[in-house]
């Protein structure tokens, strides 16, 4: 593995940079010899899609091909995404941590939900509520850190979105997954769900369309995260068009879909953490994160602020080291600001993973 050199502008610092790359680490100490990669330019962390889904077959659901999901893992990759929370796959992925090509994957394991109440072929359907918190352990240990929750989805018998789990079945849970050491986060689109989610304990909330003024102020007492997922949010419509055997979930799917940007604005002026995630995966393409920075801004955050939420504070959130000395190399660099606009963010013009240049421009 050549030594590499690099000199440029650090986000989000906006000061001069230079160090050198060896065995796949960064360091401050010159390397004679080194190969210069760049003598000017923007360099960031790698990029962080907090909320996708590696395989998830697209257009279908269900289980992805070995061959399709290294497909999604790769143009994740030449986007810049170099870190990936998975949240909630129905195949085994672990291969794709010996493929030194391949982005990081942090995984939640299965999705976890009841029967007929969510999409078919991804989650663990529990007969009884009674087993969420043995099978929260089964899938935290399954993962890397993080388990999910189907919070809500349609109940068709009640035509609308509802819980569910109850609130003690919750607070049980909850409590189960973090005495293995993993964090717990919960797909919500609607109000209901939310505050028994919250108040047991949650990690972090995906979507989070229904949230009020109240449980936003339940979110910040918890600290609890948000994921908003906006790319996919935009596809409410189109889900309400198809559900027309049940017009009061498809008119509040519009109704939650006509207030995202007040909703997500909020939780933002509240001081709610807030990532980007694409839901890539299913119904959303992969190697979309730099549009879901786009709508981040749109909503109310800065252009640093949104780029910050793929990419320096959604490392630290999960765990992972930026550009700093002693840290794996796994960057970008831009002959541009990524911050000014989604098409110069889409296309870095390097990128370092592992500490191997793996695609240039």
């Amino acid at each position: 593995m050549a030594a590499l050199h690099f000199r440029g502008t650090g986000l989000p610092d906006e000061q001069p940079v230079e160090f050198w790359v060896d065995s796949g680490v960064i360091s401050t100490e010159p390397i004679p010899g080194a190969d210069t990669v760049c003598e000017s330019g923007w360099i960031v962390p790698g990029l962080v899609d907090a909320h996708c889904h590696v395989g998830i077959r697209f257009g279908g659901g269900g289980g992805e091909s070995v061959e399709g999901l290294i497909a999604q893992a790769e143009t994740e990759r030449d986007c810049g995404v170099l870190l990936i929370r998975d949240a909630g796959s129905p195949v085994d992925t672990r291969f794709v941590d010996d493929r030194p090509d391949l982005p990081r994957i942090v995984r939640a394991g299965q999705h976890i939900a009841a029967p007929k109440r969510y999409i078919r072929g991804l989650p663990v359907d529990l007969e009884d509520e009674s087993q969420l918190p043995d099978e929260v352990v089964r899938q935290a240990r399954a993962g890397d850190g993080w388990v999910k929750l189907v919070g809500d989805w349609i109940d068709r018998s009640a035509g609308d979105l509802a819980p569910l789990w109850s609130d003690d079945i919750l607070v049980e849970a909850i409590a189960a997954a973090h005495r293995e050491g993993a964090r717990v986060t919960a797909h919500v689109f609607a109000e209901d769900a939310l505050p028994g989610l919250i108040n047991a304990g949650i990690d972090c909330i995906e979507h989070g369309t229904g949230l009020t003024d109240e449980t936003i102020e339940l979110m910040v007492s918890h600290g609890t995260a948000l994921v908003p997922t906006l790319i996919n949010i935009a596809t409410f419509p189109d889900i309400a068009e198809s559900a027309s055997r049940f017009p009061v979930y498809a008119a509040h799917m519009r109704d939650l879909h006509s207030r995202v940007k007040d909703t997500i604005g909020a939780a933002h002026d509240a001081g709610i953490p807030i990532y980007a995630g694409t839901d890539a995966g299913g119904s959303i393409v992969h190697g979309r994160i730099a549009d879901e920075v786009e709508e981040l801004k749109a909503v109310g955050l800065t252009p640093s602020e949104a780029l910050g939420a793929a990419c320096w504070d959604a490392r630290a959130w999960l765990g992972h080291p930026g550009v700093e000395a002693g840290a794996p190399a796994d960057l970008l660099v831009f002959r541009n600001d990524p911050r000014a606009s989604s098409d110069t963010l889409a296309a870095p013009d390097v990128v370092v993973l592992r500490g191997v240049v793996v695609k240039t421009r």
